[in-house]
């Protein structure tokens, strides 16, 4: 199998929407939340999960995360995260507030998400 097939790589560059709004990222996390699936937590240049995180773990980790964007970022938007399914997610990529570079544009070379 090579990179562009492996199912990782086919969802990363797959169709994303963005949480344009705070009060989407606020249902988002209940979303999550209330999901009794686990999810894999990846920060990047760290090294990836072996193991999918507990509820702890997981409310922990939105804890954290979120009152980070909505330092970090300081506008009345959010726009940083993005979620293949509002409904039912399955892939969030989350940008990091200080390192954005081009991420709204195009590029060879985008940046990458900061959280996965």
């Amino acid at each position: 199998m090579t990179t562009e097939q492996h199912p990782f790589v086919k969802a990363f560059r797959s169709e994303f929407r963005g949480i344009l709004r705070w009060h989407e990222l606020d249902e988002l996390w209940q979303r999550l939340k209330e999901d009794d699936c686990g999810w894999y937590i990846y920060t990047i240049n760290e090294t990836p999960p072996e193991v999918i995180s507990d509820a702890s773990e997981l409310h922990a980790f939105i804890q954290t995360i979120d009152t980070r964007l909505r330092k970090e970022h300081g506008e009345d938007y959010c726009g940083i995260v993005y979620v293949d399914n509002l409904r039912k997610p399955e892939f969030i990529k989350i940008f990091n507030p200080g390192n954005m570079g081009i991420a709204c544009g195009y590029s060879d070379k985008p940046p990458l998400p900061g959280w996965i």
